[in-house]
């Protein structure tokens, strides 16, 4: 992965979590990218950086689960890149 997208992942979570919690049915949206590869040791999809469990529940969690998955990306991202050096 590229430093411009890790650098538009930070910035699109960002802009997720500066947005108040939306009411139901709305949606807090995915952080899927279409990039499907699960990388060995971090345990997470190199495209969005969420667990398997994570993404296999999306469709299932409640506006409150998917803003916790959110919270945590800007941190696994950091820890992406120092992996990626």
């Amino acid at each position: 992965m590229s430093e411009h997208y890790w650098k538009k992942l930070g910035e699109r979570a960002a802009q997720v979590l500066a947005q108040p919690l939306p009411p139901e049915p709305h949606s807090v949206p995915s952080p899927c990218v279409s990039l499907c590869l699960m990388h060995p040791s971090a345990g997470w999809c190199d495209g969005c950086l969420r667990t398997l469990s994570e993404i296999g529940g999306w469709s299932r969690a409640s506006e409150e689960e998917k803003r916790a998955v959110w919270v945590q990306i800007p941190e696994r991202l950091r820890k992406r890149q120092a992996m990626a050096r």
